[in-house]
């Protein structure tokens, strides 16, 4: 008995910590407006081998949801807007619906979300937003007499542009057209616990406003930042932008705690001549950067500590979509399972997913004569954002992550740190190498410190006592992005030892 105690406060404790495995935030959009697309058994094989541990589905093709099974992978099947005036009227429609596209796979293909209708409430069709809601409730209805009521979750997916405000974000609102189409389908979504889903597009920001700093401002990439002077948050990125402003329109609605999920985002890798924005080097930096940022679990400023679900556009290029050649061209991988570009999302060499990166101290070769640290004064928010475009461009930022050497003290400076100088380190050591919009300055004084060993500047090695100080002061308590501190999470796990090992103690005794 006090075995199996112990056992399950173990289980209790560890459930508290992210799997170094497991990226659950992470994403992807699996369209089908294709011709040239490999067989739904190899992708299933393909998806396994990247961190990806979700994707999302614009219909619901029984061989792809078949194929994923067993994989772990969650997935977003989705009812199409033609379905939705037969889903509306009739109750013995829906259930049908569930019977065919999701009782003959479930549970063995991990379906997690339905999404009943795409950007409906932009179709010309006026009947169509009216018949949204019933068709969703209808679609609930069936889940729950299947017994998979909240086991599946039902929603619908929405453009950015049902906001009419979204700067600053702590403005954002619902463009008052759509207000009483969507106070009903919020308040089901808060009823059911199921998510908001939007697409927000950085992209298409930039396209409207192709300014240089509006390109850095989009792909996280180190810049001024835009402030917010209602809350007094200087924005470091659009994207977390464009997410707050969604998370204050709801909240202007009373809907502030239902969950936001990005169904889409991406970047176009190449596009018309007359187009802005897309590039190879543009796609792999937003990209790359947005995984980056995902996974140092930050999230957003309204919203910090915690990584908004998000599926990024698109697992490959749709070479029958029709528009601007851009369309055809966000895919992440190519049709040959090859990647298009780098984003770190295999397996070998994702920060969270490395056998090593994580786990390991980090090594390289002396190569400078100084190290690369945050200058004095510099805010979190021009920290973290110039942590996400370091850690995006294919340095290793394994050590930074949860089990990392470098891992502790868990805050914005001192990841800062390890990420400016492993960058710094990489390049070829100009001055420049080491501005990070200003932010950042060359010392003499070496960094390292405990197990954690930064390269550079004539040895790595223990750390001195200088530098660091101001980034290891206190191993026992976690600023926090609010200015409150928490005690460490070590501390609980010294008590739970305790307990266990006196639940041990008296149990031995009373044999």
């Amino acid at each position: 008995m006090a075995i199996s105690i112990c056992f399950s406060l173990l289980l209790i404790f560890l459930s508290q910590f992210p799997s170094s495995q497991a990226e659950p935030f992470i994403g992807v959009n699996y369209g089908q407006v294709a011709d040239n697309l490999p067989p739904p058994s190899e992708t299933a094989k393909l998806l396994q081998t990247t961190s990806i541990q979700k994707v999302r589905l614009y219909g619901a093709d029984p061989a792809i949801i078949k194929a994923l099974a067993g994989t772990g992978v969650g997935i977003v099947i989705g009812a199409a807007n033609g379905d939705l005036p037969s889903l509306a009227a009739d109750p013995n429609a829906a259930s049908q619906w569930i019977s065919t596209n999701v009782l003959p796979f479930y549970p063995a293909s991990k379906i997690i979300l339905i999404t009943v209708g795409n950007e409906v409430l932009l179709s010309t069709d006026p009947n169509l937003a009216n018949q949204l809601l019933p068709a969703m409730q209808n679609v609930q209805k069936a889940l729950e007499a299947a017994s998979l009521g909240g086991k599946i979750k039902v929603s619908t997916v929405h453009a950015m542009s049902v906001l009419g405000v979204s700067e600053p974000p702590s403005s954002g609102s619902f463009a008052s057209g759509y207000q009483a189409g969507l106070k009903g389908v919020l308040q089901f979504l808060s009823d059911t616990g199921s998510p908001f889903a939007v697409n927000p597009y950085p992209f298409f920001a930039y396209q409207s406003d192709p300014r240089p700093e509006t390109l850095a401002f989009c792909l996280f990439q180190p810049n001024a930042g835009r402030p917010d002077h209602n809350t007094g948050i200087t924005y470091m990125n659009m994207f977390d932008a464009q997410v707050d402003a969604v998370h204050s329109a709801l909240k202007s609605m009373g809907f502030e705690k239902v969950e936001i999920v990005v169904a889409e985002t991406g970047w176009a890798s190449r596009g018309d001549p007359n187009e802005v924005g897309p590039s190879v080097d543009n796609a792999k930096a937003y990209n790359g950067n947005l995984i980056a940022h995902l996974r140092s679990m930050v999230g957003t400023p309204l919203m910090p500590g915690k990584s908004v679900d998000t599926y990024i556009f698109a697992l490959y290029d749709e070479n029958l979509k029709t528009g601007p050649s851009s369309e055809r061209a966000f895919g992440l991988f190519k049709t040959d399972h090859s990647m298009a570009y780098d984003v770190g999302l295999a397996k070998s060499s994702s920060g969270s997913s490395s056998s090593n990166s994580s786990s390991q101290t980090p090594s390289g070769k002396v190569t400078s004569t100084g190290w690369c640290v945050p200058k004095k004064g510099a805010t979190d928010e021009q920290l973290q954002s110039s942590i996400d475009w370091a850690c995006g461009q294919g340095i290793d930022c394994g050590p930074i992550q949860p089990g990392g050497a470098c891992f502790e003290p868990n805050n914005v400076a001192s990841h800062a740190a390890f990420a400016m100088n492993m960058y710094f380190q990489k390049s070829p050591k100009r001055n420049t190498d080491c501005d990070f919009s200003q932010t950042a300055t060359i010392t003499s004084q070496n960094p390292s410190y405990n197990s954690c060993v930064y390269p550079g500047g004539g040895g790595g090695g223990a750390g001195s006592a200088g530098v660091m100080n101001k980034y290891v002061n206190s191993d026992k308590l976690e600023s926090k992005k609010n200015g409150a501190v928490e005690p460490k999470v070590y501390s609980s796990l010294s008590f739970l030892l305790i307990i266990m090992s006196l639940i041990l103690h008296v149990y031995v005794m009373g044999q």
